[in-house]
């Protein structure tokens, strides 16, 4: 295992190649997170029905252009997140297995959440204000609009915006539902993706490798996506609000069921697992090998540093 940093940075690189893969699919969610919202059940209108149909209707009336909308937010956003999440759920879980359980390589679940949750709630309020911006540039269309539309030129310009009529706090709207999603899903994204590994190499006989990579984000990705969906829901209208239509999480999610039903908080569920699975599959499988990378980069740098001070 590298350092921290080195964790952070490998960890940063692998979910930036995961988002260029699967933001089209981000971008369909959120749009269908959006649509229909606060009218009742039955009278909404429904532009994008599904992953595919969602990614084929922007593509021909925005083109490619409409599918990667806020594409450099979610850059800064993942850096800040995954590189919080790999590069500081090892550390923090070694240090609580060292003091509670007296060994640092010990596994318990407890722990191993605690540890998850934590790591992606600070991604999620270092990163909160880049998603906001890049939730608003993904609603936006000058064709089949859904929910609030802010019409800004690029993140900086959103960024801009929102500090001159908002201030800080208006750059922070929606943080508190951001950390709750982001520590529901890290809470078990981490943890899943190391048990499935383990109980694929004692019991499967799979052994260190591609395969086995694939098989336990695979199992990660699908739990992501179950727990996560619900808060990521009011994530996204919070973000794309204007004014006061909720005054917070528990507000939006009463107002929400109330007036679309149950399953309204589950709206863009199968674009997310369309997004979610191959982003935590390639985030992952990455991490492992950018992470070897970084350790080796980092054990040069010892030497060399230990070869001069000799």
């Amino acid at each position: 295992m590298s350092t921290t940093v080195g964790a952070f940075i490998a960890g940063g690189i692998a979910a930036c190649g995961a988002v260029t893969a699967t933001h089209p699919f981000e971008t369909v969610k959120i749009r269908m997170q959006l649509q229909g919202e606060l009218q009742t059940k039955g009278q909404q209108t429904h532009h994008y029905r599904g992953p595919i149909h969602g990614v084929f209707k922007i593509l021909r009336k925005e083109g490619i252009r409409g599918l990667y909308r806020g594409i450099g937010c979610a850059y800064t956003y993942q850096v800040l997140l995954n590189g919080c999440r790999l590069g500081f759920y090892e550390p923090m879980r070694a240090a609580l297995a060292s003091s509670l359980l007296g060994n640092a390589q010990q596994q318990n679940l407890g722990v191993n959440m605690f540890c998850g949750a934590s790591s992606g709630i600070i991604g999620a309020a270092a990163g909160s204000p880049f998603f906001l911006v890049k939730t608003r540039l993904q609603s936006y269309s000058p064709f089949l609009p859904v929910g609030t539309q802010h019409q800004y030129k690029n993140a900086l310009d959103g960024l801009s915006k929102i500090y001159k009529s908002e201030g800080i706090k208006g750059l922070y709207r929606g943080v508190g539902a951001a950390m709750i999603r982001t520590g529901f899903g890290s809470s078990v994204q981490l943890p899943t993706y190391f048990f499935a590994k383990r109980t694929l190499t004692e019991h499967a006989g799979m052994t260190e490798g591609t395969p086995l990579h694939l098989a336990s984000s695979t199992a990660s990705g699908f739990v992501v996506c179950i727990v996560m969906h619900p808060p990521d829901t009011i994530m996204s209208r919070l973000y794309n609000q204007n004014g006061s239509l909720y005054k917070g999480v528990f507000d939006c999610l009463a107002k929400t069921i109330k007036t679309e039903g149950f399953f309204a908080i589950y709206k863009g569920v199968f674009p997310h697992l369309a997004r979610i699975l191959p982003h935590t599959i390639i985030t992952l499988s990455l991490a492992e090998r950018t992470n070897k990378l970084m350790q080796k980069i980092e054990n040069r740098i010892l030497e060399r540093a230990e070869m001069n001070s000799a």
